[in-house]
């Protein structure tokens, strides 16, 4: 029964800044719902920190979601609700853009895996 339950996660989501949404939106990964809810969500200078929340709980908890990408420094805005996250799906992803490089040491997945293997 519990693979009967992945088997329907198909979709990509996507918190990140304009650049990096609409890479991944030419790529192929949008999507809107019959019910208008879309998969992606654009954070700017103007998105306030609940907005961001609101979309990453929504993200988590759908069952059509198989990965969340996030833009890392994105993720650092809601670090402790990122760090709070544990489910295996969707799984999430931080990942850098075009002006804020990947900082291995704020990731917290890999923090989590290093932990594991005692390093």
């Amino acid at each position: 029964m519990a693979s009967q339950s992945f088997k329907d996660r198909n979709l990509l989501a996507v918190i990140g800044d304009e650049d990096t949404v609409t890479g991944l939106l030419l790529a192929g990964i949008g999507h809107i719902s019959e019910q208008q809810k879309k998969n992606f969500l654009v954070v700017d200078a103007k998105t306030q920190v609940p907005m961001i929340e609101a979309a990453f709980e929504e993200f988590t908890e759908r069952t059509d979601i198989a990965i969340l990408l996030i833009n890392q420094h994105i993720a650092e805005k809601i670090r402790p609700t990122v760090d709070k996250y544990q489910q295996a799906f969707p799984a999430l992803l931080e990942i850098p853009s075009k002006d804020h490089p990947y900082d291995p040491n704020k990731d917290s997945i890999l923090k989590r895996v290093q932990k594991l293997f005692g390093e």
